[in-house]
């Protein structure tokens, strides 16, 4: 008879066993959750970034040296990605899921007399230049096996208008876009694309752009605006995602913006907020 208690018997199913993956971004926030969660699940991974210490730091804390290395690199830079795909096939042999998530907000100020040229280039450079970069290298290693994920992080910016700026709004709908044309491109090759869309996280990039120190606040500042409520918005469930999208659960799940947002992008507060105001009054 089977028992449970302390220690258990059944072990958890490593559900990217045998998978290799790359992710841009993996040294801090959602990235860095996905790398720990990735490596958990059985998968080999190389994280891409330009923060060289945090990198180095996250790939000594968890630990397994075969399972985890870095790789200096710029997303905007072309070449820089084109390098980390092929150390990645050099040293495991192939490339299963490509995790293109770093990304920059730019310029937060929501006019458009604000947004100049400069900033709109350096932010496409980064979100949507570095995403297409991380698609055609992918797919170069990709399209031959067969077989392949191809994993983008959005935003629920792209699934709403008016709360970012002009910059950042537009780059990730243009990253969506660009997921949506590549899954009928690579369908016919076996290699899936898909988008996520989180809703505000607290991570280092969140917590400077809204100008906070603690993850605390950013969770509050989020907890607030948020149309669903008892459950707070982590790293770790664009993680679970994008470990769901790697996996060969989602075998036949191509060209989806799975937003991550408890309905935050379908709940319009508006109207019912000036109907409470009229009637309190």
């Amino acid at each position: 008879m089977m028992k449970f208690g302390s220690s258990l018997l059944i072990p958890v199913a490593k559900r990217l066993e045998g998978k290799v993956a790359v992710i841009t971004g993996g040294a801090s926030g959602i990235g860095e959750s996905s790398a720990r969660l990735f490596v958990q699940h059985g998968a080999k991974v190389v994280i891409a970034d330009i923060q060289d210490d945090l990198s180095y730091s996250l790939c000594e804390s968890i630990g397994n040296k075969e399972a985890i290395s870095y790789v200096h690199c710029d997303v905007s830079r072309d070449s820089d990605i084109q390098n980390v795909v092929e150390t990645a096939v050099d040293k495991y042999g192939k490339l299963d899921i490509m995790f293109s998530n770093a990304g920059i907000t730019g310029n937060t100020d929501p006019t458009i007399l604000s947004t100049d040229q400069e900033n709109m280039k350096k932010v496409f450079e980064v979100n949507v230049y570095g995403a297409f970069s991380c698609a055609k290298h992918a797919a170069r290693v990709m399209i031959p096996a067969k077989k392949g994920s191809i994993i983008f992080t959005s935003s629920v910016a792209s699934a709403t208008y008016g709360d970012a700026s002009h910059a950042y709004s537009a780059s990730k709908h243009a990253v969506v876009g660009l997921a949506k044309n590549l899954c009928v491109e690579l369908g016919k090759y076996g290699v899936r694309v898909n988008c996520i869309s989180p809703f505000g996280t607290a991570t280092p990039m969140m917590r400077k752009t809204m100008g906070m120190t603690e993850d605390r606040e950013v969770e509050e500042f989020v907890c607030k605006i948020a149309n669903l409520k008892e459950a707070v918005m982590e790293a770790e469930d664009t993680a679970q995602a994008a470990l769901y999208l790697g996996s060969d659960e989602s075998k036949y799940v191509s060209g989806i913006n799975l937003v991550i947002d408890g309905g935050y992008s379908i709940s319009n507060v508006a109207l019912g907020e000036a109907m409470k105001k009229r009637f309190s009054t």
